[in-house]
């Protein structure tokens, strides 16, 4: 069930409500212009063994984290196989297809900004690249492969942002010890989901728990802190839209 705090600061766990079912994918939506997001979104998609049918990124920026298990994507019909901790970049337009062999289910955490009006409507599965085209740019990132910044007692990784050709969102993972760090506010909309850890996210005077697998929704300019109530690292995703440096906060004064 969802909890709403101060501002509106949105808190859900990754599969609440009834998922749309498309295939072989199963959708939970948590985060969007239905739960009064101004353009960005959150939502959980888990892509059982098999094809499944292709969906097209319409006129957004889909920024995409790879939570579980390892398949084969295809993007325009170009294959990536991908693995955990993976930040993939998806252009408007392009098609996204999912071969996964299973036997585990095929998770990902998706972000689409600015959120389309319509939803998309599933395609045959494309898995033939057009020819003679020219192979685009990666678009993955590993985690592993991303340099750490430190802040403080804590640090960052980007893994989408221009340098992968997304120029409008910006997709990291973060790692915060135990403690709560001061209050502090964004001039961007974000989202964020719990990989590890547990503690309370507060939104002003307000707080809830959170855990693994919790999806967070902060408003611009909305006082928040992630304070880690465990006794190891509480490690997070975000992502954020306009696009910026994850380093840049306003504390409150």
């Amino acid at each position: 069930m969802a909890v709403v705090l101060e501002g509106g600061c949105r808190v859900t766990a990754i599969r609440d409500s009834e998922p749309t079912i498309n295939g072989t994918l199963s959708v939970w939506p948590q985060v969007g212009r239905a739960t009064n997001a101004s353009a960005i979104s959150l939502r959980t998609m888990e892509f059982a063994p098999g094809l499944s049918p292709g969906f097209r990124n319409r006129e957004c920026d889909e920024i995409i984290y790879v939570l579980q298990g390892s398949a084969t994507i295809l993007i325009d019909g170009w294959p990536y196989l991908v693995r955990p901790e993976t930040g993939v970049y998806l252009r408007p337009g392009e098609i996204l297809t999912v071969d996964n062999p299973g036997p585990e289910p095929f998770v990902l955490i998706s972000s689409q900004c600015p959120e389309p009006v319509t939803d998309e409507e599933p395609l045959p599965p494309l898995f033939t690249a057009p020819r003679p085209t020219r192979k685009p740019s990666t678009p993955l990132v590993r985690l592993a492969d991303r340099d750490a910044v430190p802040t403080a007692d804590r640090w960052y990784r980007v893994l989408v942002n221009e340098e992968v050709g997304s120029t409008q969102v910006t997709q990291f993972v973060g790692s915060i010890p135990p403690g709560r760090a001061p209050d502090h506010f964004h001039n961007y909309e974000e989202v964020l989901f719990i990989l590890r850890g547990v503690g309370r996210m507060w939104a002003g005077d307000t707080n809830t728990p959170i855990a693994s697998g919790s999806c967070i929704y902060l408003p611009k300019g909305q006082v928040h802190c992630v304070e880690n109530t465990g006794d190891s690292e509480l490690r997070l995703l975000g992502v954020f839209y306009p696009a910026g440096s994850p380093s840049v906060r306003y504390e409150v004064q």
